[in-house]
């Protein structure tokens, strides 16, 4: 596993994190089941503070691209159906933002779209 913080970036270090991964999952890089480092671990690797690999991590999670596994540890989720499940549900909330829709009617809609 690879993954670069630029500091001079205007973009913050958690969402540096959460993409590093991401994208290296979606490339195929980092299969399921692959163990991820512990966020304290990776933190110090990275020298950022642990809040901000457990917020980078916390964002996968709700993502589907990784899971908890308790004591275990963060661990890649998923195969290639629920990879594109993942694109799909990621392109549709970034159309919600946009639109302006909360969550709650964003997710009526797609309940009636699936009925």
């Amino acid at each position: 596993m690879r993954i670069t913080v630029d500091p001079t970036s205007g973009v913050p270090p958690f969402e540096q994190v959460r993409e590093a991964v991401r994208a290296q999952v979606d490339a195929g890089e980092l299969e399921p089941g692959f163990r991820l480092p512990p966020v304290r671990s990776l933190a110090t690797e990275l020298d950022l503070a642990a809040n901000t690999v457990a917020r980078a991590y916390k964002e996968l999670e709700a993502l589907c691209v990784v899971e908890t596994r308790g004591r275990a540890g963060p661990f890649v989720a998923g195969s290639g159906v629920e990879r594109s499940l993942r694109e799909a549900a990621s392109s549709y909330a970034a159309v919600v933002r946009t639109l302006g829709v909360d969550d709650a009617e964003a997710l009526d809609a797609v309940r009636r779209a699936l009925g």
